[in-house]
């Protein structure tokens, strides 16, 4: 490659981001997930675009989306909130097991029964669309505040589901005979406890060893972040366990870990998720040839029609028998079964393990998921509002960013107090703060001043607190207790010290 052709490499990169970039907006007003706007990019370069470009390496397609969804998967773990998901944690795990079997059987059945199909090849694409998308669900979702058992529910079985969708895929895909159905459950069992125990274990290590060794330079934090995900992948799958799983508890433990300078990170890991995003869904709009979408566009809907009326709403309410869930909840949940990049990546394993019709397959569910998420997307938020689930009384997350003072053995915290914080109209001194900590700096409207006992704090305001090492946690904790209940957070049983 000439000096030349990269630079129109880099030419041509540059300018699909910059496109893409824009679609997000184009997709927030309008209520689309995002992937269908890139997809829409791919499919424009390819052939029957304008680009023309030919592509047909569904091996390499495959490789690139793996590592894109490692990168998903960590930021989607890095952003989920353990107090939010560890109530939801039985029925996503329920949903992510009996459900994707309950899935896989109802959706195979349709695709044997109405559209003809082999066995093989509707086992497969059962398994393919049973793998469900928490970003994109949440993409249309952004505007809709809902409880938080049922964004915790969602964003967990889109963190579990993965694993076992694609051991399933792997083993309907394989060349021979189809492994006996207990085989498989073991085979699951097995993969599921290795990947969850390596990921747990990564975690805890890696974020064990950020909290006590100060970096050099803030902007290592974020990559060491990631780099610790991408080892629980990589030690998962080596050891013969689920990598996906793995990733995404690791990344769900440092998440949850007050590490230094977190906003930072989170930032950065969004970033990557954005450009992970963007690169695979483009690249996967590049594989489809359209013109052979038009002979598998009403199998596609077939299928679709069965997955997303039948299997989906039986999963959920199956699934969800043993738990004490309203049936509106189960039904937001039903519909709210967005299908987005994994099942794409997914449909491409066939592809390279040489199944036949596997190219057909591709095109079933590259169809399905962009009909259905047409159709999904934008009437979640409206029904949402229906079954009035919709909760507007939850405030913003107080947001504290913690840097380390390895010398002077403390930590000095940025406090952000956003709007609906109950932290505004209390004084300073009614935050009770332990000892050891106490607030040294207001931010006001682009003003710093230091403030006295009785200065009162308001929505906007950031504040720089120093704490010394041992009562940190203890501070942050009282900090956020009074973001959530006030200045009688300690009374009121809303957590928190109440003791200075």
């Amino acid at each position: 490659m000439t000096v030349h052709h990269l630079n129109q490499l880099l030419l041509v990169g540059a300018l699909v981001l910059l496109v893409a970039v824009a679609a997000v907006r184009v997709s927030s007003r309008s209520g689309l997930p995002s992937l269908l706007l890139y997809l829409g990019i791919g499919v424009a370069m390819g052939q029957d675009g304008i680009g023309n470009i030919s592509f047909d390496n569904a091996e390499l397609t495959q490789v690139i989306g793996y590592a894109a969804l490692v990168v998903i998967l960590a930021e989607g773990g890095l952003g989920t909130k353990w107090k939010e998901i560890k109530p939801a944690l039985p029925a996503a795990a329920a949903l992510s097991l009996v459900g994707v079997a309950v899935s896989v059987g109802v959706t195979a059945a349709g695709a044997h029964y109405l559209v003809g199909l082999e066995w093989r090849q509707s086992l497969i694409i059962g398994a393919v669309v049973s793998s469900t998308d928490a970003a994109a669900v949440f993409s249309v979702l952004r505007k809709v505040p809902l409880p938080a058992r049922v964004t915790g529910v969602l964003e967990a079985e889109s963190g579990f589901n993965d694993a076992p969708v694609v051991i399933l895929v792997v083993a309907f895909s394989t060349t021979g005979p189809i492994e006996q159905w207990y085989v498989l459950l073991g085979k699951i069992a097995l993969e599921l406890a290795i990947g969850a125990a390596t990921g747990l274990a990564v975690g805890l290590l890696g974020s064990y060893g950020l909290r006590h060794v100060a970096l050099p330079a803030s902007g290592l934090y974020p990559i060491a972040v990631m780099a610790i995900a991408t080892v629980a992948y990589a030690a998962g799958a080596m050891a013969e366990g689920s990598g996906f799983l793995a990733v995404y508890l690791a990344a769900m433990v440092l998440g949850n870990a007050k590490l230094p300078h977190w906003p930072a990170t989170r930032g950065f890991a969004e970033g990557l998720g954005w450009i992970a995003q963007i690169g695979m869904f483009v690249l996967l709009g590049l594989l489809v040839t359209p013109h052979e979408l038009a002979a598998d566009f009403v199998p596609a809907l077939l299928i679709g029609l069965v997955l997303t009326v039948v299997a989906r709403p039986l999963e959920v309410f199956v699934s969800l028998l043993p738990f004490r869930i309203p049936w509106q909840e189960k039904t937001l949940m039903s519909w709210a079964g967005l299908r987005g990049a994994v099942p794409i990546i997914l449909a491409t394993i066939p592809m390279v393990t040489g199944i036949a019709d596997s190219q057909r397959i591709f095109n079933i569910v590259f169809v399905l998921v962009v009909v259905y998420t047409l159709v999904q997307g934008p009437t979640l938020p409206w029904l949402a509002r229906t079954l009035r689930l919709g909760d507007a009384s939850e405030a913003a997350d107080l947001g504290i960013e913690s840097a380390p003072l390895e010398r002077l053995r403390g930590h000095l915290l940025s406090v952000s107090v956003p709007t609906g914080s109950r932290m505004h109209g209390v004084e300073v001194g009614e935050l009770r703060l332990p000892k050891g900590a106490a607030v040294t700096l207001v931010v006001r409207e682009g003003t710093s001043f230091v403030p006295s006992p009785t200065t009162v704090l308001r929505r906007g305001d950031e504040l720089l607190v120093v704490t010394t090492d041992p009562v940190r946690d203890a501070a942050e904790a009282r900090l956020r207790a009074v973001a959530e209940g006030g200045k009688l957070a300690g009374w009121l049983g809303t957590g928190g010290s109440a003791d200075r």
